[in-house]
């Protein structure tokens, strides 16, 4: 019994040096676990701080770009811009000059039609007037021939009235003179 005893206390000595050089071997292994853990953990915060700055050195080189893209937009809507604007000012004086030399020509067709047409009316009027030359020369002719036709007459009836008169007077001598016979 003894010997059990001892035996016992001998296997509960080991187990119990067992025990504690488990709870060391585990101790010592949670010790470099952890050891382990944290330096895993302390390259996990610098690669998470690493990590961070390089997100935040992209965000900031985004932004750049962005803002480098919006200049760059900018610049070009702007160059479009001013390119439209001179490309519409090139058509309107274009235009404009197309529209001056279209009424100068306007101007110089309503000259011409209007000096055709004075051309045509002053013709016209010198023909009136030559043909109300012409028929006033014939009425003047026409009138001065029933003037002279009529003095003429007049003259006539007048010769012919004083050759009665004289044949009256003589008539009248004759007549005069045949009684005292």
């Amino acid at each position: 019994k003894q010997w059990y005893q001892r035996r016992v206390a001998i296997t509960a000595g080991e187990h119990q040096n067992n025990i504690t050089e488990l709870k060391a071997d585990g101790t010592l292994t949670l010790k470099l676990e952890q050891d382990e853990h944290r330096g895993k953990e302390a390259d996990l915060r610098k690669d998470k701080r690493s990590l961070k700055i390089q997100l935040k050195e992209l965000e900031l080189s985004h932004e750049d770009v962005i803002k480098n893209l919006k200049k760059q937009h900018d610049e070009m809507i702007t160059a479009l811009r001013q390119d439209s604007e001179r490309h519409a000012k090139e058509l309107q004086a274009k235009y404009e000059k197309k529209m001056k030399v279209l009424r100068e020509e306007l101007e110089l067709r309503r000259k011409t039609e209007i000096h055709e047409i004075e051309e045509r009316k002053n013709g016209q009027i010198n023909t009136l007037m030559k043909n109300h030359e012409k028929a006033f020369s014939d009425i003047k002719n026409y009138y001065n021939d029933i003037t002279l036709n009529n003095l003429a007459l007049i003259n006539s009836l007048k010769e012919n009235v004083e050759d009665m008169k004289k044949k009256e007077k003589s008539t009248d001598c004759d007549s005069a003179l045949i009684p005292l016979l």
